[in-house]
């Protein structure tokens, strides 16, 4: 018996036990290298005259005998001498595939497919034999040889009998345990999603025979007691479909090709909103091909949802989703990325790691980013309709990472807003049309546009003609306090205690007015204490008598949100402001009873502070006791 020569048990063992995770991969593995062996060969056939090859010959079989309890990998590719399997079979970790691959880069053409990033991918087998056989034959040699291994003790090599060119490889499977179970490598239908799962895209036919039944001809003339008989049989299929539809012209696949696609690979019931072809070259070599769903799956905000994209390496599955090629702000966006020469790892630690992997999620970002640009541009209703659905995650994108992403995602964003009714506007559409004299980016927060449109603090604005951004969801506002400007416009609420709206007359009248109130304003911040940091006169009331305000950047809504999140234990307070309308006639009975009856004022300023939180959509805090204060007063 020869020994390993570079390699140990241990490495063997860390080998099949960490970088291997799951034991389905021992048949993506060695059928990667035997359609590397095929590819060698037929790069052979065009650069060797003396080969006379027909690319229809070419093929990977798959057997299995369940008494024997073994599985058969067999191609017709270039086969390895005595001298390439001692050297590649008997160093662990050594890849003659990427060795070929880079020694022939140039030669290659699209016509060549080497896959060559499985250097440790033979000895996946061990996961699951306990014993591997292989038996080869190189093109063009007189003679065949056997491999034969039973793990990390060492490997003989002895002459064997092989009529063609190619390699079998026979593993010789695990009994099942209680804890392992190998029952389902022996098993027609196992094998066959096996191949189907990681395999399908493998350019050569994967084949196998199957065992099938039919019925049998019926008798001429048929009795009149026949009854229909059948019959079992097998027939070599092929198993994988082979040509990626990725790898394809975008002219050469129809919608409906890419919609049936996206369906079946994505279990949707409806057609995406947008399928996204991207073919680079660079530092990143790679296909996708993504979709942008046109509805939010049911489980999109719940941690059973995945993220991620399927990864391929030369049209074999390496991971099912890949959540490192999508960032979450994206992580609606299905699809998969095939790449040629990213240097792959296996597990999921080290392609966290991978510097390849980084450049293309970064590309694909940059595309993803740049269709949802198009679509806004080009086709507004279906992408109002997607930010229907999936806006509330590029908000959470812009808020996330302390607002690392804003440039990205800045113009991706839509709200509906006090111009048009029920019609959604960009940032750049409402700083577009802002008038020459507005300075700010106002906005407005409320549960709806209705309760919003309500608000006592949007009448000055709207009286200024100025557009209101309206907030309906919770984390509109502190993703605007991330994107700070837009454009170099600061956004400015519409509850901020200043608003700085008056003219120099307006403001020189509400100050003389204010002097004249002190009294009245002391004795109703007194009464409010604890509750509002002061109560002051305002001239952006119109209708209405009084409405909050907030000074600082933390609103009354950013406040309410933070206290109703799980885990809120230390509530946070917003710096309240209860502003009068010194135009309503309210404040007249308000200055009176400043001079006649306190008790009486600090009751109405009591009254007047809940009014305006319930105007403002939040809780009063003691709904009894506002309610006996109303009955006490029209009692008087």
């Amino acid at each position: 018996m020869k020994k390993f020569k570079t390699e140990s048990k241990k490495l063997l063992d860390l080998m099949i036990n960490s970088i291997y995770t799951n034991r389905e991969i021992f048949l993506r593995e060695l059928i990667s290298n035997a359609s590397d062996a095929v590819d060698k060969l037929y790069f052979k056939s065009l650069t060797d005259s003396d080969v006379q090859l027909s690319k229809d010959e070419l093929a990977i079989h798959v057997g299995f005998d369940e008494g024997a309890r073994t599985i058969t990998i067999s191609d017709n590719g270039i086969g390895m001498t005595k001298d390439e399997l001692d050297k590649n079979l008997g160093t662990i970790a050594h890849s003659d595939s990427q060795a070929f691959k880079t020694d022939n880069a140039e030669q290659q053409g699209d016509d060549i497919d080497i896959i060559g990033q499985f250097g440790v991918g033979f000895y996946s087998a061990f996961m699951v034999a306990d014993k591997v056989t292989v038996i080869s034959k190189a093109y063009g040699a007189d003679e065949a040889w056997q491999w034969e291994s039973s793990g990390a003790d060492g490997y003989e090599l002895t002459p064997a009998e092989k009529d063609t060119a190619g390699t079998d490889i026979i593993l010789h499977i695990k009994d099942s345990t209680d804890t392992d179970n190998y029952e389902n490598f022996l098993d027609e239908y196992g094998i066959v999603a096996i191949v189907k799962k990681y395999s399908d895209y493998v350019r050569y036919p994967i084949q196998m025979e199957r065992e099938k039944s039919r019925q049998k001809p019926e008798p001429d003339p048929k009795p009149e007691d026949y009854k229909p008989e059948w019959e079992t049989y097998t027939e070599l299929e092929t198993l994988n479909s082979m040509i990626p539809i990725w790898k394809k012209q975008k002219s050469e696949v129809t919608d409906e090709e890419y919609n049936n696609f996206y369906k079946d690979k994505f279990g949707d019931y409806a057609d995406p909103a947008r399928v996204i072809v991207s073919r680079t070259e660079g530092t990143a070599n790679y296909n996708a091909l993504l979709f942008v769903p046109s509805h939010r799956p049911y489980d999109f905000y719940t941690k059973d949802y995945e993220k991620g994209l399927a990864l391929y390496a030369s049209g074999v599955l390496i991971m099912e989703k890949c959540a490192d090629l999508l960032p979450d702000y994206f992580s609606f966006v299905k699809g998969l990325v095939d790449s040629e020469d990213l240097s792959l790892n296996i597990s999921r630690e080290m392609l966290q790691h991978d510097v390849q992997l980084r450049q293309i999620a970064k590309s694909i970002e940059h595309t993803i980013k740049n269709e949802l640009s198009r679509m806004l541009k080009n086709d507004r209703e279906k992408y109002e309709q997607f930010f229907q659905a999936f806006g509330l995650q590029l908000k959470y994108g812009l808020y996330s990472d302390y607002g690392m992403h804003k440039d990205l995602l800045q113009d991706l964003l839509l709200f509906p807003s006090s111009k048009e009714a029920g019609k959604l506007v960009t940032l750049a559409e409402y700083v577009d049309r802002m008038p020459e004299d507005q300075t700010c980016i106002y906005y407005a927060t409320g549960e709806s546009i209705a309760r919003i449109e309500a608000l006592p603090q949007t009448e000055a604005v709207k009286e200024k003609g100025y557009e209101i951004l309206y907030f309906t969801e919770n984390v509109d506002e502190f993703a605007i306090k991330m994107l700070m400007k837009y454009k170099e416009k600061e956004f400015k609420s519409v509850s901020n205690s200043d608003l700085d709206l008056e003219t120099e007359e307006e403001k020189k009248a509400l100050e003389e007015k204010s002097a004249d109130s002190k009294s009245m304003l002391e004795t109703m911040t007194k009464a409010l204490e604890g509750k509002v940091s002061a109560v002051k006169l305002s001239s952006r009331l119109k209708k209405h008598p009084v409405c909050l305000s907030s000074t600082g950047d933390l609103s009354m809504e950013m406040a309410k949100t933070l206290n109703a999140m799980p885990g809120a234990d230390q509530k946070v307070e917003a710096n309240v402001v209860l502003e009068i309308n010194p135009n309503h006639p309210i404040y007249e009975r308000l200055m009176a009873l400043s001079t006649a009856d306190e008790e009486t004022l600090g009751k109405y300023s009591k009254l007047l502070y809940n009014q305006a939180l319930l105007m403002e959509g939040m809780q009063i805090e003691d709904p009894v006791a506002f309610s006996d204060l109303i009955c006490e007063l029209m009692e008087k």
